[in-house]
């Protein structure tokens, strides 16, 4: 397989992913640049902004862990976006639902993979709480875009399943 016949199949979903790193990058910007750290401004009676910063991974994991954490978790989500960009080569055109599941991964890994590497730590800014009791952990578009992406692996999983079942 030519170089050309590579970028022909993937450079879509690379551009995907690029557009969900570009609208996570450009929200983050503008909590940073519009509230103070802490800050929590009410958009809905469940829903608010705020800045976060979070040095650990999923839930504040590690967050305390003395530094070491910032280039582990660097170094993960550097694993995962050369595997999911090897993976998107080789099922671009063949699974379609994979390859939007894998590039929501790799959209929102990139997004926070260039937080930890700038910034030491990732920008979280969405909270969703029930009233004043029960707070969600602080997450970002990047975080969103990973969510969808397993989400998505999980019904490909289940669709791919059925037709398996259906062939026998």
């Amino acid at each position: 397989m030519t170089i050309s016949v590579v970028w022909e199949r993937v450079w879509r979903w690379w551009a995907l992913a690029l557009v969900l790193f570009l609208l996570d990058w450009v929200t983050k910007q503008a909590v940073e640049s519009n509230l103070f750290y802490g800050q929590e401004i009410a958009v809905l009676p469940f829903f608010d902004l705020t800045l976060r910063y979070n040095t650990g991974a999923a839930f504040s994991f590690l967050a305390q862990a003395g530094g070491w954490q910032r280039w582990f978790f660097s170094i993960i989500a550097l694993a995962v976006v050369v595997g999911i960009s090897w993976r998107l080569v080789k099922i671009a055109v063949s699974n379609r639902l994979e390859a939007l599941a894998l590039t929501f991964v790799l959209g929102g890994a990139v997004g926070n993979l260039y937080d930890r590497l700038v910034y030491g730590h990732v920008v979280d800014f969405i909270q969703v709480h029930w009233q004043q009791s029960w707070y969600f952990p602080a997450f970002n578009v990047a975080d969103s875009a990973i969510t969808i992406g397993v989400i998505l692996m999980l019904v490909e999983g289940f669709v791919a399943k059925k037709k398996e079942g259906e062939q026998q």
